[in-house]
C-alpha cells in the first residue's frame, strides 16, 4: 500500500527481531555445545557404576571416587540450565541421577534381626604398625570387645600393643607376619577373649589369619582379618586386587563366618559387588553408615573413601557400627555389634 512502512522501516535496516537490540541477540552465559560436552565424563562415569564395565588401571582406582562425581554432578547440570539446552540438561541430570541413587542408598538402615547371642568386634588397620597401641587398646577395652581383626600388623606394633595391656584383655593371639620383614603392609593378626577351636588363614597377597571360635550358647564363629592388595600400581596392583576378593569363601557352613576388614575396596567396585551377592551382609549399610568415610590421608582432610567394611553370614543380626578415628592410623577402626543366632 502506497505510503505503508515495510518490516525493515519498522524494525530498522535489516530487520532486527523483537526483543533484540540492533538485531543483535543475547549471548547465552554457557554455549549449547560446551553444555552439551561438559556432562559427557559424568555420563561415561556413571555407565561404568551402573554396569560394572571397569577394567585395570585407572579405572578400578577412580570408581572410588564414585561419591565425589555424585556430588559434583551439579556442575554439568547447573551450566546445561544456563545454556537453555534441553539435551544437555537431559544427559547431565540422568548422569547425576544414575550416580546418586546407589550412593545415598548406603545411608538407609536395612532391616536386620537383632536377637542372638552378642559379639562385639574391633577392627583396625595398623598403618605398618604406626597406629596409637595405648588408644587401641583403650578402644578395645571400652567397647568391650569380644574378638579385634588387625591389619598391616609389624613385630614391634605387636610387641606395642602387648606393652599395652592387649594380652589381659584378649588373651588369644593368632597373628601371621611374611617372611620378608620389608613387607610391613603384609602381616595380619586376630585376639580374642572366646575359646578357640582352630587357627588357620586365608589365602591372598597379604597375611589373613583366620580364628574358628568357640561362641557359648551358640555356634561356631569363623573370624577373617581381611587384607585385598590395593588396585595399585597399574595393571598388576587391580590383578592382585580381583584375585584377592575372588579368593575370599563365600558364607555358609557350620560355622557362621565374618570377613574383616581392609577390601580396599567400595560399593561402587563390580568386584567387590560380586562379593556381596554370593549371600554376605555388609555390616556397614545395614547400619545406614555405609556412606561413612574410613579412609583419609594421615596429613591432608580430602579425600575421605569407604574402603574397609565387615561381612556377615546372612545369619547374623546387626544392631549397630560405629566408625572411630585411631591417631596414627590413615584407616579409621570399625566397631560392629553383632548378633550371632543361638544354637
Amino acid at each position: 500500500m502506497t505510503g505503508g512502512r515495510g518490516p525493515d522501516k519498522a524494525f530498522g535496516r535489516g530487520g532486527a527481531a523483537p526483543g533484540t537490540m540492533d538485531g543483535v541477540r543475547p549471548r547465552q552465559p554457557v554455549p549449547e555445545r560446551g553444555a552439551l560436552l561438559l556432562p559427557v565424563p559424568w555420563a561415561v562415569w556413571a555407565a561404568l557404576r551402573l554396569t560394572g564395565a571397569e577394567r585395570g588401571f585407572p579405572l578400578v582406582p577412580a570408581l572410588t571416587f564414585t561419591p565425589y562425581a555424585a556430588a559434583t554432578g551439579a556442575l554439568p547440570l547447573g551450566a546445561a540450565l544456563l545454556a537453555r539446552s534441553r539435551a544437555a540438561t537431559a544427559l547431565a541430570a540422568g548422569a547425576t541421577v544414575a550416580l546418586a541413587v546407589p550412593v545415598l542408598a548406603r545411608a538407609r538402615r536395612q532391616p536386620a534381626a537383632a536377637a542372638g547371642r552378642r559379639l562385639r568386634l574391633v577392627s583396625s588397620n595398623t598403618f605398618h604398625g604406626r597406629a596409637d597401641a595405648g588408644a587401641l587398646v583403650d578402644l578395645v577395652a571400652g567397647c568391650d570387645a569380644d574378638v579385634l581383626t588387625l591389619m598391616e600388623v609389624t613385630r614391634d606394633g605387636r610387641d606395642r600393643l602387648v606393652a599395652a595391656g592387649l594380652p589381659g584383655l584378649l588373651p588369644a593371639e593368632h597373628t601371621l607376619l611374611p617372611a620378608d620383614p620389608a613387607r610391613l603392609g603384609a602381616g595380619g593378626s586376630v585376639w580374642t577373649r572366646l575359646p578357640v577351636v582352630a587357627r588357620s588363614r586365608a589365602a591372598g597377597h597379604f597375611e589373613q589369619p583366620l580364628l574358628r571360635l568357640a561362641l557359648p550358647g551358640g555356634p561356631d564363629v569363623e573370624v577373617t582379618a581381611v587384607h585385598a592388595h590395593p588396585p595399585l600400581p597399574f595393571t598388576a596392583g587391580v590383578r592382585a586386587w580381583e584375585e584377592d576378593l575372588a579368593g575370599l569363601p563365600a558364607p555358609g557352613g557350620d560355622a557362621v563366618p565374618v570377613l574383616a576388614r581392609d577390601f580396599n575396596a567400595s560399593a561402587d567396585h563390580a568386584a567387590f559387588r560380586r562379593l556381596v551377592r554370593r549371600g554376605w551382609v555388609d555390616a556397614g549399610r545395614a547400619a545406614g553408615q555405609g556412606l561413612r568415610a574410613t579412609w583419609a590421608p594421615v596429613r591432608f582432610p580430602q579425600p575421605r573413601l569407604t574402603l574397609d567394611h565387615v561381612l556377615v553370614d546372612p545369619r547374623v543380626g546387626v544392631a549397630g557400627l560405629r566408625v572411630v578415628r585411631l591417631p596414627g592410623s590413615d584407616h579409621r577402626a570399625l566397631v560392629a555389634d553383632l548378633r550371632i543366632p543361638r544354637a
